[in-house]
């Protein structure tokens, strides 16, 4: 892909939201406002949005020394919220999709530290981690059998395979977070955030109340390679950010609601949402993003917005079915810049449906609902219902930003 220039400072958030409309509407790909309509007044929304909304999968079950401690794991679980292309040879192996491993392979980095001398955590901690400590810790096996070239009957293990791939890209992205953590001099990831929530509170009191999360932002992107999910696509600057702001949130969410909270917290109601692959692939499905007109898309998701699909998805869940034991299936696989252009339409989308809610008579609550509560929803909802885990969501492995 062509190199990519940050957006100007101070204009991150900004970035996005133009930057996915204006990709989105290159790309010839429409959001009709009645379509919208349709699903925030399905049963499918109004029966499940304020339970399924709050499952933000966020919660730890470890006892932290400080605030700090936890702000660190937090930020490197944030920092590793990727591997969605093998979400189906992660099923197979683990049982577990990409953030239920990543998830667990964090909290063995924290079960199996030190506090003096082997802190896996720390930023040396990270620099040093082996491709085999990290497919230990996260319990894939990265070997594939295969039979010895001279001797019958023999077989050998090789390092291939989509878990190795995996392994490969999580060692290089903590390695490489390490080393920058050290050359800054920070003693790990969760100390830099600290400064940054700190100057953005700062940052707060010149009487812009959206400061801390711009700054915080821009301090995560320019710093770390792993946080600078952009590119050129079609001749456009396309930003997401996706794992930066979903840092930003889960901060919110883990320490919003402590009085008074331990750190600074940032208010995260208007950030654009965190855009995946579930985002889009969802929102193709549930018809509110129409790929049908789109050259290099159209095809990718051929019984998406079919009226008879579209009857079943919209209405309650039916009985039976447990979602969880449902084994995902692979999902068209995309290219780079395909990536990219479906998850800018889902940014775009989702600012377009908080603004149809706005106009909504009824019910009231929907004039209520925030950008990152219609996340959730959308990202814990293709987990809650059978039928929606079995859709197909696109796939794209040679990523470390989604």
């Amino acid at each position: 892909m062509e190199p990519i220039s940050f957006p100007p400072s101070g204009k991150f958030l900004e970035s996005i939201r133009t930057s996915s409309r204006a990709l989105r509407e290159v790309a010839n790909i429409s959001i009709e406002e009645e379509s919208i309509k349709r699903l925030l007044l399905s049963p499918a929304f109004t029966s499940s949005f304020k339970r399924v909304s709050a499952a933000h999968g966020l919660a730890m079950p470890l006892n932290f020394p400080s605030a700090g401690a936890e702000l660190n794991l937090l930020s490197i679980l944030s920092l590793l919220n990727f591997g969605s292309g093998y979400r189906a040879p992660l099923h197979a192996e683990t049982g577990h999709g990409a953030w239920d491993c990543m998830r667990a392979f964090v909290f063995s980095l924290y079960i199996t530290s030190s506090a003096d001398e082997d802190d896996l955590l720390s930023a040396r901690g990270i620099q040093n981690l082996s491709e085999a400590k990290v497919a230990e810790l996260m319990r894939v096996n990265v070997h594939v059998e295969k039979p010895h070239e001279t001797l019958k009957h023999v077989t050998i293990g090789e390092l291939r395979g989509p878990m190795y791939d995996l392994v490969k890209l999580v060692t290089g992205v903590l390695n490489e977070t390490g080393g920058i953590l050290v050359n800054l001099g920070y003693p790990d990831l969760g100390m830099f955030v600290l400064e940054a929530l700190k100057d953005g509170r700062r940052a707060c009191s010149d009487g812009n109340n959206h400061a801390d999360v711009e700054l915080v932002l821009e301090r995560l992107v320019r710093a770390f390679p792993a946080f600078q999910d952009m590119a050129v696509v079609e001749g456009q600057s396309i930003f997401c950010f996706k794992k930066a702001l979903f840092l930003i949130h889960a901060i919110f969410v883990r320490f919003g609601s402590s009085n008074p909270p331990p750190l600074p917290v940032p208010s995260t109601s208007h950030m654009p949402v965190f855009s995946d692959n579930v985002l889009p692939s969802l929102l193709v499905h549930l018809g509110v993003i129409d790929i049908s007109n789109s050259p290099s898309l159209s095809l990718l998701f051929p019984q998406a917005g079919s009226a008879e699909q579209l009857g079943a998805l919209l209405a309650t869940a039916g009985p039976g079915g447990d979602a969880a034991k449902i084994l995902p299936k692979d999902g068209p696989s995309v290219t780079a810049s395909q990536a990219y252009i479906l998850r800018a339409a889902a940014i775009d989308a989702c600012e377009l449906i908080i603004r149809v809610a706005r106009t909504l008579e009824e019910p009231e609550w929907l004039r209520d609902i925030e950008l990152p509560a219609l996340d959730m929803w959308i990202w814990a909802v293709a987990k809650d219902r059978a039928d929606y885990r079995q859709l197909a969501r696109f796939a794209a492995q040679d990523t470390v930003f989604f």
